[in-house]
């Protein structure tokens, strides 16, 4: 069971973190972000392995940090310089560790939460 919190409205300029509970901090599962706005596709925001490998696409490096506790249970997405184009629904989601080419698509993940919106206003 994967579940979000965080999301929240903030001002355009504003920071959030987003916070996912799950239990797949296992060797060989990869943990990711992804955000979805309406009328657009599940977009990949970073993913995060057991080792802490980190990946994130040319989009979203530099405002957005993905990280873990030690546990392993609880995966963070800070969020700074929030623009009002980042408004969406996030989710978090996991999966078996595969090719950087397969973790960026949504079909490599198995499992997903139910999502926390995120409203960026101007």
């Amino acid at each position: 069971q994967l579940v979000e919190s965080g999301g929240g409205s903030v001002q355009a300029g504003g920071s959030l973190r987003l916070s996912c509970s799950h239990s797949y901090g296992d060797v060989g599962y990869c943990m990711a972000w992804f955000r979805q706005a309406p009328g657009k596709e599940r977009t990949v925001i970073a993913y995060i392995n057991n080792d802490d490998v980190t990946y994130y696409p040319d989009s979203f490096n530099g405002r957005f940090t993905i990280s873990q506790n030690s546990a392993k249970n609880i995966m963070f997405l800070e969020m700074n310089t929030l623009k009002p184009e980042d408004t969406a629904m996030y989710y978090c989601a996991a999966g078996p560790w595969a090719s950087r080419a397969t973790l960026l698509t949504a079909e490599a993940y198995k499992l997903w939460g139910q999502g926390t919106q995120v409203t960026v206003s101007s």
